[in-house]
């Protein structure tokens, strides 16, 4: 093999090399499970204490008058966990609304940390009304 060959072949190594790392690191942070309630509450005790994502659906949402603290519960088919949150919400957020959150599971509920919960939109949106068109 020559000089030429060699450096060729070395540079490739690390150039793949650099580019396995880059990826992997990426696809590592960027990919982040979510457990849904009734998966959750089928065994509480396992849960408890971790930081997890938690899927369902938000109801009975209550906010302390004049504060940014939530509580609200959230469901899946039949399972059911009371959740307390501390700050701002989406704009889509509010009864039935399918959510997302994160935080850690305790005794007393779902813990949501700060900037914890994402509303996902609805899949369709009802289109504005057309106006009535006159005919004649």
């Amino acid at each position: 093999m020559t000089h030429r060959n060699i450096k060729v072949g070395v540079t490739a190594a690390v150039l793949v090399g650099a580019f396995a790392v880059l990826l992997w690191s990426t696809v590592r942070e960027g990919t982040e499970y979510y457990k849904h309630v009734d998966e959750v509450m089928g065994n509480p005790q396992e849960w408890q204490g971790k930081r997890l994502q938690l899927h369902g659906f938000a109801f009975d949402v209550k906010r302390k008058p004049d504060s940014l603290d939530w509580k609200f519960k959230i469901r899946n088919n039949a399972a059911v966990v009371d959740v307390v949150y501390s700050g701002i919400v989406p704009d889509t957020f509010k009864d039935d609304a399918e959510v997302v959150l994160k935080g850690r599971l305790e005794p007393d509920g779902f813990h949501t940390e700060k900037g914890g919960i994402m509303a996902k939109c609805p899949s369709r949106y009802d289109p504005a009304q057309k106006p009535a068109q006159k005919v004649g």
